[in-house]
């Protein structure tokens, strides 16, 4: 099977039909020299995503930004309110208690990206489903894997 066919197979059953449509064309694929599987994709330098064990994808925040013009990916999504959003963006975790709204796909251990007025500002792995992040007031609901904060002082070394 073509590579990048299961690219877009996997982002199609992961966030939702079309969103593969959201792929660039000219992507650069990385393969592991041990498995030759699909190590990390890119675009014109910037990282889009890596492909795990189990099938599931580690996204960027600016890929996540990119998928965000599919109106089906805001279900993958958590919205935080205006008292977190500086904390979040620094890579701290989100409470359940500043979770505005929450989409319905979201579950337990999925990438999940963190928005702010419709701006992805973090993105990190649900702690709970998107049900519990609704019904709790306290605990974590996403644990923050990369945010907009450890991406500028990367770019600034």
């Amino acid at each position: 099977m073509d590579h990048i066919i299961k690219l877009q197979h996997s982002l199609d059953a992961l966030f939702g039909n079309g969103t593969s449509k959201l792929l660039p064309k000219d992507i650069e694929l990385t393969f592991s020299r041990k498995t030759g599987r699909i190590r990390t994709v890119s675009h014109k330098g910037k990282f889009l995503f890596t492909l795990r064990i189990d099938g599931s994808l580690s996204i960027s925040i600016y890929f996540a930004q990119i998928l965000l013009e599919n109106k089906k990916f805001k279900e993958n999504c958590v919205e935080v309110n205006s008292d977190a959003a500086p904390y979040v963006e620094q890579g701290r975790s989100v409470f359940c208690k500043h979770v505005v709204s929450c989409g319905k796909n979201v579950q337990i251990s999925t990438d999940t990206p963190v928005l702010f007025k419709n701006k992805v500002i973090a993105v990190g792995r649900a702690i709970l489903s998107s049900e519990m992040i609704s019904d709790f007031d306290r605990g974590v609901a996403v644990k923050v894997r990369d945010s907009l904060k450890s991406r500028n002082e990367e770019i600034g070394s």
